[in-house]
């Protein structure tokens, strides 16, 4: 069957010396492991070719079609704080663009396709439990309606790559965005001084995401606005079901407000905003709590870069990028009360209210996304599974009156919070288990399983009670690392 791709290569065409033309690593024995079937069908891309060799060749990079144009993308970034001039793929490709029945357009993106000139002494290859967590918890947040790059397929490479654990499967991950510009895109340039290509890079990611902005007098910041706002609503979401990045670095933070680079992430379960999953992540920068004040960190280091775009005297562009950056801090404020409102049932925000929510979790073990499994029911008057919930009650019954009063039709509420929190998440346990059994034991089972749940998160299935419920007490805690 043949394989053919819409590719129309805007980045590849248009921003030449932004990127480095390579080509992929050839592989002993590729196959493929699993196809989002229902994702190419959206796309406008045949399933049945992709499943093909000659497809094969594209999802694991090793052998490409007429029309793609492979390059590894240069961008620099602040990671854990800390500035590096140079970052780049390193062991990704950027294969092309497709343009979707829609006319939108999607990069073809792969990671784990061997080293480039990015590499900084890696090895450029990833594994299969890495790529199988960021397949399975990419899926997840699609379900949930959360902005993210999205696997379009994982292939095996037919070798084995040593890691922490011992040899692992090689492994390609292919995944789809709509652009994986970051704001360490921007940095990388501004870095170097290269005014001509910050330029060039603005106009195309405007014309690319804000098309609106194009030829505007203050484009640069309005520019800076618009993924503030992106951001803004991206973070809030992730706030609202317990999700904790990892590495939240600017060249992990995209132009198009979508989640990228699913390494060290996780859900929280028993409520703390100092939870850490990351192995990496030893001082906590990117803890739960702390994800929306580096929001704001990372979108004054895309503001740094744009200064000379945004107004020829330097004070002058500080401080009218600065009161963008305070409108996106208000913004964020209230996507969140937004957000946490919705799961709430509540028809507007109550700030005191939820404010008060998050005290009552502090030090009580409480699972984050049970909690809002329970509330449906106190609202309707069954408070016992909420109030089960909680080590100590105290104050708990206080705050379910108010919360309660608040509510003109706790019925139509009930039906609200059910159709926005989840049942199912990918509960680390779970995916731990899952990963294990794909990587060691040759077992796609457990993956299957779960992968199952998440793409139906507010569906309760009855007997698949496990995949709704916290890990054991004797589960030892997740750590979870990035997967280079």
């Amino acid at each position: 069957m043949s394989l053919s791709l819409p590719f129309d290569n805007s980045y590849a065409q248009e921003l030449v010396g932004l990127y480095t033309p390579w080509q992929g690593q050839d592989w002993p024995d590729p196959q493929l492991v699993l196809l989002n079937a229902p994702l190419a069908l959206a796309l406008g891309l045949d399933a049945g070719a992709l499943r093909s060799a000659e497809g094969l060749g594209l999802l694991a990079g090793h052998a490409l079609p007429e029309g793609a144009q492979p390059l590894a993308q240069a961008y620099a970034g602040h990671q854990f704080g800390g500035f590096s001039p140079q970052l780049g793929d390193g062991r990704a490709l950027l294969v092309g663009e497709v343009l979707d029945p829609q006319g939108a357009r999607w990069d073809i993106h792969l990671k784990g396709s061997g080293r480039t000139p990015f590499a900084r002494g890696g090895d450029g290859r990833a594994v299969l439990g890495p790529v199988l967590r960021e397949y399975l918890i990419s899926e997840a947040m699609a379900a949930l309606g959360v902005p993210t790059t999205r696997a379009l397929a994982a292939c095996t490479t037919g070798d084995k790559v040593l890691r922490q654990f011992g040899p692992e499967p090689g492994a390609v991950l292919a995944r789809i965005g709509a652009s994986h510009l970051r704001v360490g895109t921007f940095q990388f340039f501004a870095a170097r001084g290269e005014r001509d290509k910050l330029r060039l890079l603005l106009d195309y990611a405007i014309a690319r995401h804000d098309p609106d902005v194009t030829g505007a007098e203050d484009a640069a910041l309005q520019f800076l606005e618009r993924v503030g706002q992106r951001q803004a609503r991206l973070v809030a979401q992730w706030m609202g079901l317990g999700f904790i990045h990892g590495v939240m670095n600017t060249d992990n933070t995209t132009i198009s407000g979508e989640t990228i680079d699913y390494g060290p992430c996780a859900f929280m379960e028993a409520y703390d905003p100092a939870t850490v999953f990351s192995s990496i992540d030893r001082m906590g920068r990117y803890a739960y709590g702390n994800q929306p004040a580096i929001l704001f960190w990372n979108l004054a280091r895309l503001a740094e870069a744009l200064l000379p775009l945004i107004d020829t005297q330097e004070d002058r562009a500080i401080t009218r990028a600065t009161e963008v950056i305070g409108r996106i801090q208000a913004a964020y404020q209230a996507e969140w009360a937004e957000v946490f409102a919705r799961k709430l049932g509540l028809d507007t925000p109550d700030p005191a209210l939820i404010e008060d929510m998050h005290k009552l979790w502090q030090g009580q073990n409480v699972d984050f996304t049970s909690f809002f499994q329970a509330l449906p029911a106190a609202a309707l008057g069954e408070s016992a599974p909420l109030l089960s919930l909680f080590h100590s009650p105290d104050g708990v019954e206080t705050w379910l009156e108010r919360y309660c009063a608040a509510l003109p039709d706790p019925e139509a509420a009930a039906a609200r919070m059910r159709a926005v929190n989840p049942v199912y998440i990918p509960r680390n346990h779970l995916v731990e288990e899952a990963l294990h059994a794909a990587s060691f034991q040759g077992d796609m089972g457990p993956f299957q399983a779960l992968l199952a749940r998440v793409q139906a998160p507010f569906t309760p299935i009855a007997g698949m009670e496990r995949y709704a419920s916290p890990a054991p007490a004797d589960v030892p805690a997740i750590v979870t690392y990035c997967g280079t």
